[in-house]
């Protein structure tokens, strides 16, 4: 299957994505993917689904306090899943656009 990127890495097509390209995706930034980033990338994927909006940094927080519990919901521990801008990369190997807050 012929997957297409934008220049930034993002999918073209959300419909492109499955488990085996998040694995590339997170591959191509140094992430081996564990328990935990399934359980964002799911409940992140869960989000764009509800309100077609790719979460920004903030409200993925909320979602893992929901979800996972308090003592992981920080910027923190988000930064150290998924590096550098986590939001940016979540949505990134989530397969969902680029949130707009993002340059």
């Amino acid at each position: 299957m012929d997957v297409d990127f934008d220049k930034e890495g993002f999918l073209r097509h959300l419909e492109d994505w499955s488990p085996e390209i998040a694995v590339k995706i997170a591959g191509k930034d140094g992430i081996t993917l564990t328990q935990d980033h399934w359980k964002i990338i799911n409940l992140t994927r869960e989000y764009y689904g509800r309100y077609k909006l790719s979460p920004v940094a903030r409200v993925i927080v909320g979602i893992i306090k929901e979800n996972m519990g308090p003592d992981k919901a920080s910027s923190i521990y988000l930064m150290k899943l998924f590096t550098g801008r986590p939001a940016r990369m979540v949505n990134k190997i989530s397969g969902l656009p680029k949130p707009s807050n993002c340059d």
